[in-house]
């Protein structure tokens, strides 16, 4: 079983930046790929980004050049850094690791953005 708890969210004013971390119960490079997820009130959830087993990551278009997603192996810690947030930013956002079939989601965490 896979442990995964987020941390970091919380409320920001519209410009403004945010750190969320994942913090994996084990080697984040074990991982076919880990990442974050979000989900609005009202909407479904989405892919936000992720890191895959290599190091390559991949962004959903909302967040490229504003997310940067990054990993400590040492900490098994996956970060978000979120830059230039806007309001539409705002959700609970959650982290996700995929090993073969099988996908593990954290708690999530919320952020909210303020205009």
């Amino acid at each position: 079983q896979v442990q995964l708890v987020e941390s970091g969210g919380g409320l920001v004013q519209a410009g403004g930046s945010l750190r969320l971390s994942c913090a994996a119960s084990r080697s984040t490079r074990s991982f076919i790929a880990i990442g974050w997820f979000r989900q609005g009130s009202g909407k479904q959830r989405e892919f936000v980004a992720n890191i895959n087993s290599g190091g390559i990551t991949m962004y959903a278009d909302s967040a490229k050049g504003r997310f940067t997603i990054s990993r400590d192996n040492a900490k098994n810690t996956v970060y978000l850094e979120m830059n230039s947030l806007k309001p539409e930013d705002t959700a609970v956002y959650y982290c996700n690791a995929q090993t073969g079939p099988s996908r593990y989601w954290g708690q999530g965490t919320q952020v909210t953005v303020s205009s």
